[in-house]
């Protein structure tokens, strides 16, 4: 039994957060079995899921399973505090992965901090670090944006904050949503933006798509099932293009339907130059070759 002594002098229960496998359960720790299987307490925040995961490992005998999700996590929290106060073990788990993560958790935690109680973590799998790894994009600095919203206009405004973001970027989109998603993403970033989308990952089905948006808004005309884990290569530092690629780029953009005066304007918005400078290289670069 874990149990801690605050600084009250009062035993309480410990608070774990407990990653749980993203799809195949092999990927289950052997310290996330131990714990499952001896908590008193499993916050889950799919009920029925987490009785599949206790299933898939053998854990014949856990302690009460209670639902964790967003609407319930306040409300719930308190309880739970109070279990741990008594001295019982809560470990919360979420559908898939780390707690936390764009999943319930969080709230509890502070509640956990603030009552002087032990909050531990197990470590395991990682939807956001799984993607990451398998993109073959930058992976020395990274940013996670969770979902954006669902709304067009918002998304894009969103999208908008994150054009010039050097870093590569991890987004999580549901399937039915992740066509649009991608269309925003080319005209926001551009259509030459090279991205990773990631689908039912560790699972039977798993699929990698790597590409241009360009590329993934064709492969997105069909059906997508599945957990998606989106990866955007960052935007090019400014000064590292020189005026022959920003030609390029507009060109591309061009090919693809898009206005020269418009091509023009989103080039230079992307690499954060003057459009003037973006204009003048394409002038230039029609007279050189007359």
């Amino acid at each position: 039994m874990h149990l801690r002594i605050r600084n009250d002098g009062l035993v309480s229960g410990v608070l774990f957060l407990a990653a749980t496998p993203i799809g195949n359960p092999r990927d289950a720790s052997l310290r996330l079995v131990e714990i499952l299987q001896t908590a008193d307490i499993v916050a889950a925040e799919d009920s029925r899921r987490a009785v599949r995961l206790l299933r898939d490992l053998e854990i014949t005998a856990p302690g009460r399973i209670i639902s964790f999700y967003d609407a319930v996590e306040e409300a719930k929290s308190a309880e739970l505090i109070s279990a741990l106060i008594s001295g019982q073990n809560v470990v919360v788990i979420s559908d898939a992965g780390m707690p936390t993560v764009s999943d319930p958790g969080y709230r509890i935690v502070q509640h956990a901090i603030s009552a002087g109680i032990q909050v531990c973590v197990l470590p395991g799998p990682s939807a956001v670090l799984a993607a990451l790894s398998v993109s073959g994009l930058a992976t020395d600095r990274f940013t996670f944006e969770g979902f954006l919203n669902r709304k067009t206009g918002a998304r894009q405004k969103e999208l908008g904050l994150l054009q010039h973001e050097t870093r590569t970027m991890i987004f999580f989109e549901a399937p039915h949503r992740l066509a649009e998603t991608i269309a925003d993403m080319a005209q926001v970033f551009g259509p030459s933006r090279r991205a990773v989308i990631c689908r039912e990952l560790t699972k039977t089905h798993e699929e990698i798509v790597r590409g241009t948006f360009a590329e993934l808004i064709t492969w997105c005309e069909r059906e997508i099932l599945g957990e998606i884990t989106l990866v955007v290569a960052g935007a090019a530092p400014v000064g590292t293009l020189d005026p022959l690629q920003w030609v390029a780029l507009v060109n591309e953009r061009v090919s693809l339907g898009v206005s020269p005066r418009d091509a023009i304007s989103d080039v230079a918005a992307e690499l954060n130059v003057p459009k003037r400078e973006v204009y003048d290289a394409v002038i230039s670069h029609r007279k050189s070759a007359d």
